[in-house]
This record gives structure tokens, sequence and C-alpha cells, in this order.
């Protein structure tokens, strides 16, 4: 895939995800791709958006005249703070969260199994600077929706039966958007509930290890 056409699924991705967001919520964006929906909240949401390292109230990305380097997210990057934003430590933040303040956290995937484990945080072998706060976000949080790609670099399914990697969580995952659809963790197991423009039910099943339910109102090119 090219650079600039993974660039395009990413900020599809992130626009889809913002439908998420509900006025009134105190939201956690996980870093990567979930930073991107910062950048499409709708301006009529009252929302505040929270970073591990002690921001309440997190902006759009700065342009390059905006830039501040003492301003940053859990994933180092420049940001801006929202009106009314505020700053704290990191017991006071981690405090939101294992205090259940969070009422919704859009975090990255690496894999996410039918059973709604995900795994997010490291590949073996491979230097982890360090695992943040996804495992506090994962379980304390009210919600957790994953945004990822559907499959990886070698076409392989992102969404598995058993995650292969590490765990950040298990049985953590309300919902999974992806470049191809939006699916949803139920009792009964994976629930398809949006398929993507340019995508039908078959290319998401084929493209999805476990087998997958289709809600019987599943919208298509929905998004």
């Amino acid at each position: 895939m090219k650079v600039q056409d993974q660039k395009v699924v990413r900020e599809r991705i992130a626009r889809r995800a913002e439908k998420e967001i509900q006025s009134g919520d105190y939201v956690n964006l996980g870093i990567g791709m979930p930073t991107l929906i910062a950048n499409h909240l709708d301006e009529t949401k009252q929302v505040m958006l929270h970073s591990e390292n002690g921001l309440l109230g997190i902006g759009r990305y700065p342009t390059e005249h905006e830039v501040d380097p003492d301003l940053i997210n859990a994933g180092k990057e420049t940001i801006l703070v929202a009106k009314g934003g505020v700053f704290f430590d990191s017991a006071e933040s981690f405090a939101m969260i294992r205090g259940g303040h969070i009422d919704l956290a859009i975090l990255g995937g690496m894999e996410v199994s039918e059973q709604g484990d995900l795994a997010n945080w490291m590949i073996p072998g491979k230097m982890v600077k360090g695992m943040g706060g996804a495992m506090d976000l994962v379980n304390g949080s009210k919600k957790v929706v994953v945004v990822m790609e559907h499959v990886n670099k070698f076409a392989e399914p992102k969404i598995l039966k058993m995650c292969s990697l590490p765990l950040t969580g298990t049985q953590v995952v309300n919902r999974i958007i992806t470049d191809r659809a939006v699916i949803d963790k139920t009792e009964n197991g994976l629930q398809l509930i949006e398929v993507a423009s340019g995508y039908s039910v078959k290319d998401v099943q084929e493209s999805t290890e476990p087998d997958i339910l289709v809600h019987p109102d599943v919208k298509m090119n929905a998004f």
C-alpha cells in the first residue's frame, strides 16, 4: 500500500471513530491513529480529551507556527490545549482512569480476538519505550473502542480467533472500527454492524479469521 493511501485510510477510520464520541464525554485517545480523531471533532460537541501524562482538554494538532515543545500528549506529540484545559500530575491522571471517570477510550490495536481481547503494546523482540496507560484504560474506561486497519502489511487478518501477541487486556473491547467495517463484541460473538464503502459483507468475512454474525440491519456504504 502506498504511503498516501495509508494516510487516507487512517483519516477515514478517524472520521468514523469520531461518531463514537458524545457531547459531554471525557475521552482518552490512545497514541497513534486515535489522536487523528481530535482533528475531526464536531465543534458542536462539548468534549474533554484526557491524556495520561497529565492533561484534560487536548485540542487539535498545532500548525507550524503554533507549536510549543512543552505541550505534548502521551505519545510525545506536540498538541494544543483547548479552552478550559487543565494540567495535573500522573497520579491524578491515573486516578481518573482507575476511578472510572473516563467515558470512552479509543485505542489503536495490533490484534483483537473474537473474545474481545486486545494486543496493542508490544511485539516480542522489538524495543518498547514504555507501555503507557493502555492496560489501565482498557480496564478503567466505561467503553473501549479499537481503531486499526483491518489487515496487516501481509494482508493477514488482525481480528483473530486468539491473539498471538502479548495482551493488553482480556475481554475488554466493545467495538472495533477498521477501514472495512464496524464490528461489535456481543455475548454471541463478533457482530458486523457497518460495512465501509468499497467492501461487501463477504469481503469483511474473508479478511476476518473468526466467523462473524451479521446484524439484520447491517449498514452498507456506511462511511
